[in-house]
Parts: C-alpha cells; structure tokens; sequence
C-alpha cells in the first residue's frame, strides 16, 4: 500500500514529536539517575568516590548517545531540544550540591558553584520565556563546551583521592574553566535573545 508524499510528511512529523522515541528515554534516564549521587554522602570513601565518579561520568556521557539517536534515527524533537539541556543541568547541580556537602569545595571556591548554578537556573527561566512565545532555545556549541568542562570537574572532584594525577586538584582547576565558559555561554544566549533577538547556534 501506497501512501501520497504529503501523508508521508504527516507521518513523518507525527513521527518527529512522539514523546517516547528512544533518544527521549535516554534523556530521562539521565534525570532520574541524577539523586543516586546522593548516596555518595553515605559512601564518602576512596572506594565510594571512585565507583560515584564513575557512574556520573557514565551518565553524563549519554547525553552522547541521545544526541546521536536523535541525529541519525530522526527523533529531534522540540520537547527533547528543552528536555536534553535540562537534564545536563540537573545532574551537574546535583552533583555539586554533593560536593558542597562533602565539603570538597572549599571556601574560595564556593562563589564559583555559585555563579554555575545561577547562570544554569536563568537559562533555564530564559528557555521557560522563549517556550512560551513559540521559541525553543536549544543547546548551543558554546553551551556544550561549558558542559564538557562542567563534566570534567565535577568527575574529578567527586573521585577526589589521587588517581594517577591529584585529582582534587584537577577537579578545582577545571571548575575555574568551567566557571569562565558558564559565564560566557549564559551571556551568549541573554545577549543572543534579548539583545539582538537571535538564538544560539544549536
């Protein structure tokens, strides 16, 4: 049975919208694997630290893996332009919530964690704003390299105990990075939206 190109289409678009695609169910799982870092505040050992650090990076890395689901399956969807960025957030700010409370952040560099989880809220809200006049801001190349850098920090400071190189101190070192990339890529999509009426490069 033959179907007419503009059925095809529908089809098609119907298709693209569907909530439950894989690349979907990937970004969820990584939510709601997001609170097992809470644990680490039972297990606060070298052994903890490592298996904790690990599993973060192993979660944080499927953002990967939806992304090329999405690409190469044809599921990009809008909900999962807002939903993929989202879920990146809430798994750093979990994780950093933890460190805070491990006290594995010191004092100097508290106004740093700060600073990333203000710019991550206020994206938020600014996507929240655009949604609601029909604008999906999705993740931007730059947003992606705050990531990555948010990643690495965060990695290296929650497995903590040395590991070939001093990994505290990797893990302070790249959150100084990350800190600078968050304050630019947060004022790339103000500036983008609000200024120039423009939006980020997905």
């Amino acid at each position: 049975m033959q179907i007419s190109a503009d059925a095809a289409v529908r089809v098609r678009a119907r298709r693209k919208e569907q909530f439950w695609n894989a690349a979907n169910a990937v970004t969820v799982a990584r939510i709601v694997s997001g609170p097992l870092l809470l644990l680490l505040l039972l297990f606060p050992g070298r052994t903890g630290s490592l298996l904790f650090g690990v599993l973060f990076l192993a979660i944080a890395l499927t953002d990967l893996l939806d992304g090329w689901l999405a690409r190469n399956w044809d599921m990009v969807t809008r909900v999962g332009k807002l939903m993929d960025p989202l879920a990146d957030k809430l798994l750093v700010m979990t994780a950093m919530i933890v460190l805070v409370a491990l006290g594995r952040v010191p004092l100097w560099a508290v106004p740093m964690i700060v600073i990333v989880l203000a710019r991550e809220i206020g994206v938020t809200g600014l996507r929240a704003m655009a949604s609601a006049e029909g604008v999906v801001l999705g993740a931007s190349s730059l947003g992606k390299w705050k990531t990555g850098f948010q990643v690495a920090a965060v990695t290296a400071l929650l497995i903590h105990y040395p590991l070939v190189l001093p990994m505290h101190q990797l893990g302070l070192a790249l959150l100084v990075l990350a800190t600078g990339l968050t304050l630019w890529s947060g004022y790339d999509y103000f500036a983008a939206y609000l200024g120039r009426g423009e939006t980020p490069d997905a």
